[in-house]
């Protein structure tokens, strides 16, 4: 017997009904987004040296490490509107990454967790003695009087060129632990910046046209590791020394990113002012963004 029009139309008018109850939420699952709790904000861990700490920067708030409220991290955080974690502390290497630094502070590394989103890291400068060696480079008195850092490193082999290339297995294991705490962070690696232009700027900073080249190559050297190992070990680098291009030690006061030997701001010698700071900071949200 063949249904009537009006059966068939009544059971079409079933199936839909039934489909439409079907593909409704079950009961006691969330639905509307009204419902849904806020997203869980960035969770992000700094980890690095002074150049990542700020010394002197106002506002210090962890005097042992002479970190500021607001180094890089920091403004990246607050770009990125992510919670902070920072263990960055002035003076630290790699080896503070595992243990205590000073003897007293808790190993960097031990601020990462799995839950972490991103880590940010600057770091090599102290383990290949860098200030060191930039101090080495001052001569209060125009040439020929005085001692070419250049000259003597060239005579000597170039001991800190050497240190940069036996040091870059070392930043690669670290990038390596990093992953292995964080394995589900992005990690980005933040290097170091110009320091002085070519051929330098003495009197204005003591240091020879010769020697400010070694000295900005040296960086330059250290900075090729660190993005040579990012790429090896799937971080994404930072390069700040472009950033701060045009805005060295021998810059115009105002226009400087990195203080000089003498600082014309609050900040340490040879290392990042607020404004550079902020610059960097800026550089670090957007590759965490990218």
């Amino acid at each position: 017997m063949r249904p009537t029009r009006a059966r068939t139309t009544t059971a079409a008018m079933a199936a839909a009904l039934t489909a439409c109850l079907l593909s409704a939420a079950p009961v006691g699952a969330v639905s509307s987004k009204a419902d849904e709790p806020p997203d869980k904000p960035l969770e992000y861990v700094a980890i690095g040296d002074s150049f990542a700490a700020g010394p002197l920067i106002p506002d210090q708030n962890q005097l042992s490490c002479l970190r500021s409220a607001r180094n890089y991290p920091a403004v990246a955080a607050e770009a990125l509107g992510a919670r902070l974690t920072d263990v960055s502390c002035s003076g630290a290497k790699v080896s503070d990454f595992s243990g205590r630094q000073f003897g007293l502070l808790a190993p960097q590394y031990e601020a990462l967790k799995p839950s972490t989103d991103l880590v940010s890291v600057t770091i090599g400068g102290n383990d290949v003695s860098l200030v060191a060696t930039a101090l080495g480079c001052v001569n209060l008195l125009p040439k020929p009087t005085g001692i070419s850092c250049a000259d003597t490193a060239a005579s000597k082999g170039d001991p800190t060129a050497k240190a940069i290339d036996a040091w870059s297995a070392t930043f690669g294991k670290a990038l390596d632990e990093v992953h292995r705490r964080a394995p589900n962070a992005k990690i980005v690696v933040a290097g170091y910046a110009t320091y002085i232009r070519e051929d330098g700027c003495w009197p204005t900073q003591p240091i020879w046209d010769k020697d400010g080249n070694y000295l900005q190559a040296r960086v330059n050297q250290l900075n090729g590791v660190l993005a040579a190992q990012s790429r090896a070990h799937h971080a994404t680098y930072v390069d700040t020394a472009a950033v701060s291009a045009g805005h060295d030690t021998c810059a115009a006061p105002s226009e400087r990113y990195i203080e000089g030997l003498v600082p014309t701001s609050v900040a340490a010698p040879l290392h990042p002012n607020a404004r550079g700071m902020a610059a960097f900071g800026k550089a670090v949200a957007q590759a965490a963004r990218g």
